[in-house]
């Protein structure tokens, strides 16, 4: 199980080369206020001063350290120019490549320099991490993230909102599940108040992943101690809580050995805490982290492993998406016109593959614009709507001229009915409208495709192409329904087979007008259902009917009824057939030849250049696939023997 941790650093190398948090990671997170002893507490895991030590924020950028134990035998490293060096100390950073640093003097410089490059030298903070890893036959394995320590007021030239910046950085590490929250805390101040511990609460109110550190045991004050602390009756902390002793300021100015410090560490802990000197130290608690870390990986390994899969299989579905880069520009565009043209005709047909289920579309709304919508329309148009009874009098007066007629004069009917039928021709362009419309809707729904996604430019040509053909065939299908419209108006067929009662209409009219006893005019259903509208609209004039006149009149509402109902009944069928004829089926027809005829040329071909968009995705998508590809194999190489 002692090979788990090396296996997470090379993960977490995989990870860092591609910058992504997508997976994360088990490690130890270390928090703590500013001054608390952090800085010192991993100084002293390692052996060796390396971290940059100063007064306000000294560490302003997370620091993510790995410690790799090295055997005996094990004291090789490359350099930088290819060479080998002996050496059981040293270290190597992951933005210097291989440059092998054995002077921890310069790990220190290189840390502080790499901090300014990133997060400038007004003690602002930044959240890119710096990758370290030390060599060493001194340290267990174990992989630790120090943070910026914890403050609560700007100071100097420092961002009004550092607090809030910190507190940001730190929640996002230790709300990782898979992390083990190193809460460090001063013994000479009061451990209820611990900030790092209350950040820790908030991310993990059981405590099940939080270890405590108590730092400074020996500047308590005389007659005091951290018994209490130490055995968890203040507050308890699962893991444990743990003390150590720090070197002074003096000890480190004096650049008092490390070694020399854990000595009388152990000496202290064994005169003031005997009883508990054993569970405390900076040996113990190094050895404590590496056995809660390999716990802890293997404990999240088999949810890392899945999650690995997982993301494999997105990444791989999303790099497909992203197309593979052009190599022969020419036959991609013909096969995107193709695909294009096709898509758009099954869509009018409704066999195409993705149907949609949300709402109508394609051939199927036009279908409903047909009879519903425009069926729907004309069936509203009433055959006698704008016609008052004084109009038609006054047309058959008209139609007489000078003399009284002895019938009806046609020449009347002819003129009434016309009126009428020219109102068919409004509904009848608008349906065209409607269905252009529709298909006009229909480019946008086409060319969702992904392929034509990648290409904007082509993308916005297509639609500019079939736009046209649109916009061009719009006037002739326009002018062809205004053409059936006034073809009805230019022969009023008498003699049409539907049209066949009206001299039983006359006779019917004029039978009933001579039985009548009644001096005035012999009411119809109709009639009277037509009074009563006349009695809603404002008064007009009266106008007194003669017996006859209102015969008449009754004559031509009912041949107006009758011809207009066989005239709407053609339109219904025609127009929709004319609008097939004259823009649907010739686009569908015409739509792949003129898209190939306007855009398969050799200047054409630039449209085919991709968006830095889609370019840069799929480089990150082949990165994160090759690092998580690496990770699975990483994670396949470890044996049932390493988990128990």
């Amino acid at each position: 199980m002692e090979n788990l941790i090396p296996v997470i650093n090379k993960l977490q190398d995989v990870f860092n080369t591609v910058g992504s948090e997508t997976v994360q990671l088990p490690q130890i997170v270390v928090i703590g206020s500013q001054s608390s002893g952090k800085s010192s507490v991993l100084e002293s895991l390692v052996g060796r001063d390396f971290l940059p030590r100063g007064t306000g924020i000294v560490t302003r950028r997370p620091l993510v350290l790995q410690l790799l134990h090295l055997g005996r035998d094990d004291v090789e490293s490359r350099t930088q120019d290819g060479t080998f060096i002996k050496a059981d100390e040293f270290g190597k950073f992951l933005h210097t490549k291989n440059k092998v640093y054995t002077d921890f003097d310069e790990i220190r410089q290189e840390i502080i320099n790499e901090t300014e490059r990133m997060s400038g030298t007004n003690k602002g903070i930044c959240s890119d991490p710096i990758n370290l890893k030390v060599y060493s036959g001194k340290v267990v394995n174990l992989t630790l993230v120090d943070l910026p320590g914890i403050t609560k007021l700007p100071v100097g030239d420092q961002p009004a909102d550092i607090e809030v910046q910190i507190r940001d950085l730190c929640m996002k590490y230790i709300s990782n599940p898979n992390s083990v929250i190193l809460a460090v805390t001063s013994a000479n101040t009061d451990f209820a108040t611990s900030e790092s511990v209350k950040l820790a609460r908030e991310v993990d109110p059981e405590g099940r992943r939080t270890l405590a550190v108590i730092t400074k045991l020996d500047l308590m004050d005389a007659g005091t101690d951290a018994m209490d602390v130490l055995c968890g009756r203040v507050i308890p902390v699962k893991l444990g809580i743990i003390g150590v002793v720090n070197r002074s300021q003096a000890d480190i100015n004096n650049k008092k050995d490390l070694q020399e410090a854990l000595k009388d560490e152990a000496i202290y802990l064994q005169k003031k805490y005997p009883s508990i000197a054993n569970r405390n130290g900076t040996s113990y608690l190094a050895k404590t982290l590496n056995r809660l870390l390999m716990h802890h990986i293997r404990d999240c390994l088999p949810e890392l492993k899945t999650r690995v899969n997982v993301l494999i299989a997105q990444f791989q579905s999303l790099l497909a998406s992203f197309g593979e880069p052009v190599e022969d520009k020419g036959h991609l565009l013909l096969q995107i016109i193709t695909k294009f043209a096709s898509a758009y005709c099954n869509t009018i047909e409704g066999t195409a593959k993705n149907i949609e289920t949300a709402e109508l579309c394609g051939g199927a709304r036009i279908c409903y614009i047909f009879h519903e919508t425009f069926g729907r329309t004309l069936e509203s148009v009433d055959p006698l709507g704008g016609l008052s009874t004084r109009d038609i009098l006054t047309a058959i007066r008209n139609a007489t001229g000078p003399r009284p007629a002895l019938f009806v004069p046609e020449i009347s009917f002819e003129l009434l009915v016309k009126r009428q039928i020219r109102r068919l021709e409004e509904p009848s362009l608008r349906c065209v409208e409607l269905v252009h419309e529709e298909m006009q809707r229909m480019i946008q729904h086409c060319g969702t495709q992904q392929e034509m996604l990648r290409f904007p430019k082509l993308h916005e040509r297509i639609i500019d192409v079939v736009t046209n053909l649109l916009r061009r065939r719009l006037p002739p299908t326009n002018a062809m329904v205004e053409n059936l419209v006034a073809i009805e108006l230019a022969y009023v067929n008498t003699k049409h087979p539907d049209f066949s009662e009206a001299h039983f209409v006359h006779r019917s009219v004029y039978d009933t007008s001579e039985s009548s006893n009644h001096p005035t005019r012999a009411l119809t259903k109709d009639m009277v259902a037509k009074h009563t509208e006349e009695k809603d609209k404002p008064e007009q004039p009266v106008m007194k009917l003669s017996t006859r006149e209102q015969r008449d009149c009754e004559v031509i509402e009912r041949l107006i009824k009758s011809y207009f109902l066989i005239v709407r009944k053609n339109t219904q069928d025609s127009i929709p057939k004319a609008i097939m004829h004259f823009l649907v089926n010739h686009v569908k027809d015409n739509l792949q030849s003129e898209l190939v005829s306007q855009l398969y040329k050799k200047e054409e071909v630039t449209l085919l250049e991709e968006s830095d968009h889609i370019a840069a995705r799929r480089k990150e998508a082949q990165e994160m696939l090759q690092a998580l590809q690496r990770s699975s194999q990483i994670i396949g190489e470890i044996r049932e023997i390493h988990l128990w």
